[in-house]
């Protein structure tokens, strides 16, 4: 089923809508919420949880790309389990050294500003590593999932991996965000 065609069953309040999106997301969402959380149970109640979630959302909200929306959903919901149970993210960790938590005063970094730094440092990125980042920092995927995907050797897609890292912090100096 097209998405749209699931969208209006959201809009017609048709319990089939989340039966649509399961049989068409479920494993992508599983695959999201896997990356993040170690617990096989603890995913499965996220991608349930997504799925509710979208039924509060649709509507008012109609989303241009309903995949990339439970993705998003899928990934914030498994980021609050992981919140909530004081965990961190191993590659949050990995991508901290770009993003700090909040200058020495406390102060946290405009969410506002910091979004369009990112999308500016994507949009200047070649496809294939912005992809490639968009894959690591987005979707967790692990680096084993990497080579195969960009038919990369390991070494290759740590280093790009940390070539990256290294790029996004320079620009974000150079935009004046503390790091």
């Amino acid at each position: 089923m097209e998405d749209q065609q699931i969208i209006e069953l959201f809009f017609d309040r048709s319990e089939r809508a989340i039966e649509e999106c399961a049989g068409k997301y479920g494993a992508y969402c599983r695959t999201i919420a896997g990356h993040m959380l170690p617990d096989d149970s603890d995913a499965e109640e996220c991608v349930s949880d997504t799925w509710l979630r979208a039924w509060e959302a649709i509507p008012p909200n109609r989303p241009e790309r309903l995949g990339a929306f439970l993705g998003k959903i899928t990934r914030n919901l498994a980021l609050d389990r992981l919140r909530a149970e004081k965990r961190q993210c191993p590659i949050r960790e990995e991508l901290g050294e770009c993003l700090t938590q909040g200058d020495p005063t406390g102060a946290m970094v405009d969410r506002v500003i910091l979004t369009q730094v990112l999308d500016r440092f994507l949009a200047g990125l070649p496809t294939k590593k912005r992809k490639l980042f968009l894959r690591r920092y987005w979707y967790f995927a692990t680096v084993e999932e990497l080579t195969r995907e960009f038919g990369m050797s390991e070494s290759n897609v740590k280093m790009t991996l940390l070539r990256l890292r290294r790029e996004l912090r320079e620009q974000l100096k150079q935009e004046g965000i503390e790091v």
